[in-house]
């Protein structure tokens, strides 16, 4: 056995078929393309979704949701939470040893009226005060 006498298995190939090839070749004329019409001339393609004229159903159906970029910063009231007030340096790490922070949480915002007087304690971009 060699790879110059391979050959496929018995039945496993058809001959291609050759279409517009005259009337006792079965597919002469129209070549299989049915009489007139938008898909029996050159050049037809569908678009994706394409329904005939009919209001596609991508468009039928309502569309729901929108997932926002931004990410909100995880908010924090220091008139209730006084652990966060009593640190001597504010960051996102020292937050999370003395409050419960989600995995997800990569912001902090400080609110309450003692807020704006922790802003020189924070040494962190991700933890900011509330600007009132």
């Amino acid at each position: 056995m060699g790879l110059h006498n391979l050959q496929p298995a018995p039945g496993s190939t058809r001959n291609r078929k050759r279409v517009g090839r005259g009337q006792g070749s079965g597919t002469g004329k129209t070549a299989g393309r049915g009489n007139k019409g938008q898909k029996a001339r050159s050049g037809y393609s569908q678009k994706r979704g394409f329904e005939g004229g009919q209001m596609p159903l991508i468009k039928r159906v309502p569309k729901v949701g929108f997932t926002s970029r931004v990410i909100k910063p995880y908010v924090i009231n220091v008139e209730r939470i006084k652990a966060v007030a009593a640190l001597e340096e504010i960051t996102l790490e020292s937050i999370a040893s003395v409050h419960k922070l989600g995995k997800t949480v990569k912001r902090v915002k400080l609110i309450g009226a003692s807020a704006k007087a922790l802003a020189s304690k924070i040494k962190d971009d991700a933890v900011t005060t509330s600007g009132r």
